[in-house]
């Protein structure tokens, strides 16, 4: 980089950026996460075509890192020692600390609601009110608040699926919409809430917060959602048979509703979801489905579920500063700059990137944690706010995750049906995530979603929204 754009680049985004601007320029350095990548990649390929249930879930993604740190720590140039502190440094890095202990917490609070029958309430609800003629429309809407209030697509397909491909049997709606209704909101929810992996990896990597994220994601979201509803009212095959009365209790249903409304009010997100995890305990403990032993061991049991990514996210921190510090990041840089020639391009290749990312890895929370300093650099680089890279980040991760046959959430979805509808044939019915990529799409060259962005736009120098810095 020329002396001049040194100093432009320092003035525009302060000391940081200016000291990452000046690292060795490298295409070796990749070669580590490459090799992650292979690994990762090609241990779901190979054991897919072996016939192997859920392939790509089989190899444990936080070996996959282990391996590539390995090959850093073998390729790279430096002591043993330098290398080494390097990594410490990558996995202390505090954004990286704090998104561990959001999964750990959202990972309890998602376990207490499930032991306490949050979910089996909610969906009981939603279920007991949908008439028949709506009932597609009706999974769709549950599937998505589910999801927007567990954090989880994977969890809420497992919860809504069953009962959504039993409800469908009953009523002779066909199986493939169904399951597109139920993969639809799934992602709604994945991409919307605030406690999900994809939000807090976005936003986290991206240095905003949850709640402008949120706010960016609901209008994209808005129109996509209703016009969904709209098409499966008015195209969906009547029914024969009533759905039924579910049993349900509105106040399990509480702790989801609190979590939204308060994340959703700016409050600090860990006391969103402390509180939220002892709210559904103690309406737990009231109903009698837990006892103080069985809560703390339910909470425990949620922070086991989050171990994967937990550690991915770790090592992953790590690897990524020893291949940053190498000069890999700006290596890679420098090759998708040559794409991008302003702000809209600069947002299209964010999202070009991490949708590559996940088609390759079928795991978006990796593909946002892998893309985030780039597209960290790039926001920098061609005044993208922040904010709005987060939910780009968000949405077409979850766009392609959805998409995807060999994703979890397909995958899960599909095994309800015990062999009988396969992914593919369930594409055709994933109307709102072809809806929510266009809607993307479009508020690039339209910003329909960006008005408070225009209203307290970023400083780049402070790294901070105008109004706190």
């Amino acid at each position: 980089m020329k002396k001049n754009e040194q100093i432009k680049l320092e003035m525009q985004v302060g000391k940081k950026m200016a000291r990452e601007a000046k690292q060795a320029v490298s295409g070796k350095a990749l070669i580590p996460f490459l090799v992650f990548v292979a690994v990762y990649l090609g241990s779901g390929i190979l054991l897919q075509a072996q016939g192997v249930s859920m392939a790509f879930y089989q190899f444990p993604a936080p070996l996959a890192a282990v391996i590539g740190i390995i090959t850093a720590f073998i390729l790279l140039k430096g002591t043993f020692d330098s290398k080494f502190e390097t990594f410490v440094k990558g996995c202390g890095d505090s954004n990286i600390l704090i998104m561990c202990i959001i999964y750990l917490l959202a990972g309890g609070f998602a376990a207490v609601c499930g032991a306490m029958g949050g979910i089996e309430s909610t969906v009981n609800l939603g279920l007991t009110y949908i008439p028949p003629e709506y009932l597609a429309a009706g999974i769709f809407v549950i599937s998505g608040f589910i999801a927007t209030a567990t954090g989880t697509s994977v969890g809420s397909a497992a919860a809504v699926g069953p009962i959504a491909i039993a409800l469908a049997e009953k009523t002779g709606m066909p199986l493939p919409l169904i399951m597109g209704c139920v993969l639809g909101g799934i992602m709604l929810g994945d991409n919307l809430s605030i406690i999900s992996d994809t939000t807090i990896a976005s936003t986290r990597t991206q240095g905003c917060e949850m709640k402008d994220k949120f706010k960016l994601n609901f209008w994209l979201t808005l129109v996509p959602a209703i016009i969904t509803v709209i098409l499966l009212v008015a195209f969906s095959p009547s029914v024969t048979v009533e759905t039924g009365i579910h049993d349900y209790n509105l106040i399990k249903v509480l702790p989801y509703i609190a979590v939204l409304v308060t994340a959703i009010m700016g409050l600090n997100v860990f006391l969103v979801l402390v509180g939220g995890i002892l709210l559904a305990g103690i309406i737990g403990i009231v109903y009698g489905d837990l006892q103080i032993l069985s809560f703390v061991q339910a909470v425990y049991k949620g922070f086991l579920g989050m171990t994967d990514i937990f550690l991915l996210s770790l090592l992953t921190g790590g690897l990524a500063e020893m291949v940053n510090k190498a000069g890999g990041i700006s290596w890679l840089l420098q090759v998708v700059q040559k794409f991008i020639h302003g702000k809209k391009s600069a947002e299209l290749g964010i999202s070009a990137l991490v949708s590559l990312s996940d088609i390759a890895l079928a795991n978006n929370t990796v593909a946002i944690i892998i893309n985030g300093e780039i597209a960290k650099r790039i926001c920098y680089r061609f005044k993208v706010d922040p904010r709005r890279s987060a939910a780009l980040l968000s949405t077409f991760s979850s766009v392609f995750q959805g998409l995807v046959p060999y994703g979890a959430q397909m995958l899960i979805v599909t095994s309800f049906a015990a062999g009988r509808v396969s992914p593919l044939e369930v594409l055709p019915y994933t109307w709102f995530i072809y809806l929510l990529a266009l809607s993307a799409i479009v508020s690039v060259f339209v910003p329909f979603s960006d008005g408070f962005i225009r209203k307290d736009p970023w400083n780049f120098e402070t790294g901070k929204p105008q109004s706190k810095s």
